[in-house]
């Protein structure tokens, strides 16, 4: 049955922490508008069209003042719930609200593309939709979208104010707060506390028994050829004897009110605890997943942070402690109600429940993946008995458009990837997964004898099975900049002797490969200067732009100094 529990010491935020710009939000909730629409909006800004250069500069100073004190009374990381960091976002105007929206007729899909098409996948804003239609019925939200698509939200997780107007360096700004937080190339522990029940925010609503009901929480079908309704956020935790508790983020497809699928990839670790499980002879596997996560706990479920290792031998890890050491603070825990496995105590909802092991598996899918195309269905997958639903009141869930946004804030785990592989690989500089485009790894060096691009390449792509596409560039190109990364392809690569083409792990949801999970052919770019032993020529000449910055420095400084405010107006004509 459903009982109440602790109407609740809520955390530092207040019940009105979203109330800044919701009238604003709630006007412009009825269309797709842009960002910067929406923010002109939210500060009350006028059209400028006509206005002189000192009465915009006067406004756009007055939105910016308004804009630093909502950032000062903000919720500050480290944040203990989802609900403290997206008012921390609103704060920075990257939150864009819909009250009514039909998913029934994909309303939420198509509002996604449309941000993406117009922003980027790096400066599209988070979506929170109050309100959802889904198999004809009305569900009361809200739905989190997107929250860590944009650059900025890379500072903002770990409470570092972003650069302003320029979010490729707000991106480096956490890659060097990140890098520092390294102790041996790692996220430094600490571990998790446990909490009681009545402090625990997701156990103010406990539904056992009759009451469980899965379907009336805003859980969405994606897109229209998807197999179904999906938790596809949930972080899945997991128990084995000697690996300890495991979290990851997979997706489970919605069977009903108390069956739901359970979905690990084959070999990542919570498919090898089951399997672990299934070998032992147990019967049943216990599995509570949390929905509505703080930012370090989604981080770490839905990444290689954790040093769990790869291939065949995996480590025992701690991985909440290494959430806990990722935001500075120890992550509150509290027992799940039907099973001893420990969650975190103020997500939004915890679903409990069992595997059957001995019982056959459901079909699953298909489901929009990670490269933007449609995957296949599973004739037969994991699923569970929903045992309880534990939840705040009102809880919020989040959605990932899978192949369509940006997932989790990606410095961390860059950063122990950079330091990992500088050890192993002399000359390099960083490593940039893009993650617009799947597939593609640009590795950035200090090139110093012939031969050293396609060897650095060639061994990074036989390390990392995502990277199917692998470019190699100088230390003077930006590899965070794909219009510097294309120019260097253009003019320093040499498509006879400087690519090869080699075998490697491939990444199983790849659409193209026709036996998932098997070796996949990888083509290896080496798209820095050719020296003359590599068939490039005696002299490479000069970037144009190099050479400006050497030979006149002081004219940037001049240009700023006369027409800096003219330009930096310009890019806030915008139409309300």
């Amino acid at each position: 049955m459903a009982k109440e529990k602790n109407p609740a010491t809520e955390p530092t935020v207040a019940s009105n922490e979203f109330d800044t710009h919701t009238k604003q939000q709630q006007d412009l909730s009825a269309g797709i508008v842009s960002r910067r629409s929406f923010l002109a909006a939210g500060a009350g800004m006028a059209a400028v069209g006509c206005e002189s250069l000192g009465s915009a500069q006067t406004r756009i100073a007055g939105a910016e003042a308004a804009a630093s004190k909502r950032r000062a009374t903000a919720p500050k990381a480290p944040y203990d719930t989802l609900r403290e960091y997206v008012a921390a976002l609103e704060a920075h105007d990257l939150v864009l609200r819909f009250d009514r929206v039909n998913q029934d007729e994909y309303e939420a899909t198509a509002i996604v593309y449309a941000l993406i098409d117009k922003y980027g996948w790096y400066e599209a804003p988070a979506v929170l939709i109050e309100n959802v239609k889904q198999n004809g019925q009305w569900i009361k939200g809200p739905i989190i979208i997107n929250h860590m698509g944009h650059w900025e939200t890379e500072c903002i997780m770990f409470g570092l104010e972003p650069v302003k107007g320029d979010s490729r360096a707000s991106y480096r700004k956490a890659l060097d707060y990140t890098r520092d937080m390294l102790v041996d190339g790692q996220i430094p522990l600490i571990p998790p506390v446990e909490v009681s029940n009545d402090q625990a925010l997701c156990k103010q609503v406990i539904d056992t028994g009759d009451d469980i009901d899965l379907t009336q929480f805003a859980f969405i079908q994606s897109n229209p050829a998807d197999g179904g309704r999906y938790v596809n956020t949930g972080s899945v935790f997991t128990t084995d004897p000697e690996l300890g508790i495991n979290y990851g983020t997979y997706r489970c497809q919605m069977r009903g009110p108390k069956i739901l699928g359970v979905n690990p990839e084959p070999n990542q670790t919570g498919w090898r605890m089951l399997m672990a499980a299934k070998e032992r002879g147990e019967e049943y596997a216990p599995v509570s997943i949390a929905v509505g996560q703080d930012p370090a706990v989604w981080t770490t479920s839905g990444s290689k942070i954790a040093p769990r290792g790869f291939g065949k031998k995996i480590n025992a890890v701690d991985e909440l402690a290494v959430a806990g050491g990722l935001r500075g603070k120890a992550i509150e825990m509290v027992k799940s109600e039907t099973n001893d496995i420990m969650v975190p105590a103020h997500c939004e909802m915890v679903i409990e429940g069992r595997v059957p092991l001995n019982e056959p598996g459901l079909p699953e899918g298909p489901f929009g993946e990670m490269y933007g195309y449609l995957g296949p269905q599973k004739p037969e997958n994991f699923w569970m008995e929903i045992t309880a639903i534990t939840y705040r009141k009102d809880p919020w869930v989040m959605n990932q458009f899978t192949g369509a946004t940006r997932g989790y804030v990606t410095a961390p785990i860059s950063s122990i990837f950079n330091e990992s592989f500088a050890r192993m690989i002399p000359g390099l500089i960083e490593i940039n997964q893009v993650v617009d485009t799947t597939g593609w790894g640009i590795a950035r060096i200090k090139k110093t004898k012939p031969g050293q691009g396609l060897k650095v390449g060639k061994q990074i792509a036989s390390i990392i099975p995502l990277f199917k596409v692998m470019v190699v560039v100088d230390e003077d190109v930006d590899p965070l900049n794909w219009y510097e990364v294309g120019l260097a392809m253009g003019a320093r690569m040499t498509p006879a002797s400087s690519t090869t083409v080699i075998k490697g792990r491939g990444m199983p949801l790849d659409p193209s490969t026709t036996d998932r999970g098997a070796s996949s052919s990888k083509l290896v770019i080496d798209a820095t200067r050719q020296w003359p032993e590599e068939g490039g020529p005696e002299e490479y000449p000069e970037l144009n732009r190099a050479l400006l910055e050497e030979q006149a420095p002081e004219s940037f400084d001049r240009v700023e100094d006369k027409w800096g405010d003219v330009i930096a107006t310009w890019g806030k004509r915008d139409y309300v």
